[in-house]
């Protein structure tokens, strides 16, 4: 068998969960003792963390997926470094990847595809995913494998690999002892928290109808949205509109989370469309109970009754219903906080990596 030698390309400059995906994989791949190299924007925030952690990187220049001239350094970076496989880890990638593919057409092509809106129909989406360039792509849920499917991607081509976490990277992590005075939330409330962007399918407009919802029943709720995004100040008029503007607390963007969740008493995704969604995964290694939408890839995660609470998305009445039902119930908190713990070592970082390599073994 060939020697794997995986270059992994991301074009994104700022960090979500998609980011955290790439770093686990090269990350895990290089402790195994794996060749894996990694291209990204230059200044990207994948860049930083990656210096940051000794691990392999080269910067790249990137005006747009039809850069040629992008493409022929990538090409050039690739032959120089013997590389085999390349592992695109977004839309744009993609399309830089096939580029290169055209100075280097031995090289193998592995698409990473994470969200759950189907394929454009514009020719060039249809031939990133679908033409004979692209040699696999990585779906991270069994609804994203569905949706390929059904936009025309041969079933051969699919592999569903769930995305991974560090089940252990939130063990040292502690509470603020000054957590809930610096947030002003009342010492006797129940704290539901969400971590996620404020983009359009994470429906944060759901989550804040659920709050006001469930506070007009039980005003000893309180709630936090950590994340940062376009959509953050039209919600936060949301919230003064609804007159709960003094029980939501918006973080904002925090590098560092772990204090958040185990801070919370529930944990809520209320997406609408959702590729799968390791924040829940991130709570679940925690031991939250969890609350989640029938959107995407959730359910794959939550097991109801078991290691969370799943309702119909884009409905603030079930979601509030949900909410009231843990809040007054530490038992049942409890009880699904422990299952999802359980669950979400299935979820592993070195589970995901090792699928992975596999698929790169298929393919040489």
């Amino acid at each position: 068998m060939k020697e794997i030698r995986v270059l992994h390309v991301d074009t994104e400059r700022g960090w979500r969960g998609g980011q955290q995906q790439a770093y686990y994989l090269h990350q895990g791949l290089c402790e195994l003792g794996v060749h894996s190299d990694f291209v990204c924007r230059k200044g990207a925030e994948m860049q930083a963390r990656l210096n940051r952690d000794g691990l392999p990187v080269k910067p790249l220049s990137f005006l747009g997926e039809l850069d040629v001239f992008a493409a022929f350094r990538l090409a050039c970076y690739a032959w120089a470094e013997h590389i085999n496989i390349l592992h695109l880890h977004s839309s744009h990638a993609l399309g830089w990847g096939i580029l290169a593919k055209l100075f280097i057409p031995s090289i193998k092509i592995v698409a990473a595809r994470r969200v759950d809106f189907p394929v454009s129909t514009n020719l060039l989406s249809r031939f990133k995913y679908m033409g004979r360039a692209t040699d696999a792509v990585v779906a991270i849920s069994e609804n994203i494998r569905r949706v390929l499917l059904n936009d025309g991607v041969a079933a051969q081509k699919i592999h569903l690999i769930h995305s991974g976490v560090d089940v252990h990277r939130f063990g040292n992590d502690r509470v603020p002892v000054d957590f809930r005075e610096k947030w002003q939330i009342p010492p006797d409330s129940v704290l539901i928290g969400t971590i996620a962007a404020f983009v359009f399918h994470k429906d944060y407009q759901n989550y804040i109808r659920a709050a006001a919802k469930a506070l007009s029943r039980n005003p000893k709720l309180h709630f936090m949205a950590v994340g940062d995004g376009e959509r953050l100040p039209v919600m936060k008029e949301l919230a003064q509109e609804l007159g709960i503007g003094d029980k939501i607390c918006f973080a904002g963007m925090q590098k560092e989370v772990g204090g958040f969740l185990k801070a919370f008493d529930i944990f809520v995704l209320a997406s609408k469309k959702e590729g799968l969604g390791t924040s829940v995964l991130d709570a679940m290694s925690v031991g939250l109970p969890i609350i989640g939408t029938k959107a995407g890839g959730i359910p794959e995660m939550i097991e109801p009754g078991i290691s969370g609470l799943l309702v119909e998305k884009r409905n603030p009445e079930a979601l509030a219903e949900a909410m009231l039902k843990l809040a007054e119930d530490p038992d049942l908190r409890k009880r699904l906080g422990e299952g999802a713990l359980s669950r979400g070592k299935h979820f592993s970082k070195e589970r995901m990596t090792q699928m992975n390599l596999e698929l790169y073994k298929k393919l040489l």
